[in-house]
């Protein structure tokens, strides 16, 4: 399979790149840049993709955006997050159509933000959109990618990504330091759901759903639900650390505004129900088996095949 991949150069986009050319899988990454750099693919800020670039493309898979959590959402922040995500898609759908190319799939980037606060409720993919800023933003980025549907005919499924475990994982790092170094506690009540997946499963589900007849939301998220007190215990234990210190809702709030109630206080109880039922299989199951892995604490586990037999 022929894949592209915008976001390439991120987090999941490396590790996605990394697998399918292990499995054998062609991909192109998306670079972007001035028309003068040979390299670039595209720009999506001045609306062009370099012709030829993608074709004969059977896949395509839309990462690409500002980081969520690289900076305090002020105004202008807030307007790059969402034109880094919707107008860059709106761009890479309508060249795909202008040249011609259309590929069989589109896997959409988005989050499980799409939530927004749910408290306890149990959110598998039927359940409705929040109504904070992220959620909207997840709204308007899979319409924008289902497009690809209707203007290109392609088979649509959109990965609601949760929190992403990984030792190399910028957020990941902040969660785990201050425990490390002994000061760190539950955030908030610590009563929050708080929906996470190994990177290694992240990038297994992407190449699952390039490769299945899945189509629209998924939530790629373990099946092993935990609340923020869950997590915060789980990190204490594999790394032999207290976690008494918990931080209060308002002074996450003074530190980082808006940021703080929606990433890191609100509640999305989220239920991987599709991947389930399609028969994928997790190599971390469980946060302990996750967070052993990125602190390299792990202990010695078989690998899953990405689909039960």
């Amino acid at each position: 399979m022929k894949v592209a991949i915008t976001g390439s150069s991120g987090l999941i986009g490396s590790a996605l790149t990394k697998r399918l050319r292990a499995s054998g899988h062609e991909v192109i990454e998306m670079h972007r840049g001035a028309k003068s750099d040979a390299r670039a693919v595209w720009n999506p800020d001045e609306g062009w993709l370099r012709e030829g670039a993608l074709d004969g493309v059977d896949a395509v898979v839309n990462l690409g955006g500002a980081n969520i959590g690289g900076g305090r959402w002020t105004a202008s922040r807030k307007k790059l997050l969402r034109s880094s995500r919707i107008e860059s898609t709106r761009v890479l759908v309508d060249e795909l159509k202008r040249q011609g190319i259309r590929p069989a799939v589109f896997v959409q980037g988005s989050g499980v933000d799409f939530y927004g606060d749910r408290g306890e409720e149990r959110l598998d993919e039927s359940a409705a959109p929040g109504d904070n800023f992220l959620a909207q933003l997840c709204l308007d980025w899979e319409a924008e990618g289902n497009r690809a549907a209707s203007e290109l005919g392609s088979r649509v499924a959109i990965a609601r990504t949760s929190f992403v475990i990984d030792r190399e994982a910028p957020a990941f790092k902040r969660l785990v330091m201050p425990i490390k170094f002994g000061v760190g506690g539950k955030l908030g009540s610590g009563r929050q759901w708080f929906p996470w997946v190994h990177l290694e499963d992240e990038a297994r589900a992407i190449e699952f759903l390039l490769t299945s007849d899945i189509s629209g939301p998924v939530n790629i998220a373990a099946p092993e639900t935990v609340t923020n007190t869950g997590i915060t215990k789980v990190l204490g234990s594999v790394l032999k650390r207290p976690t008494f210190f918990a931080v209060p809702g308002f002074a996450l709030k003074l530190l980082l505004g808006e940021m703080a109630q929606v990433l890191l206080l609100n509640s999305k109880r989220v239920i991987p129900a599709r991947l389930a039922e399609a028969g994928f299989r997790w190599e971390y199951d469980t946060a302990e088996s996750a967070v052993r892995e990125a602190t390299g604490k792990a202990s010695n586990a078989s690998p899953q095949p990405a689909v039960s037999r």
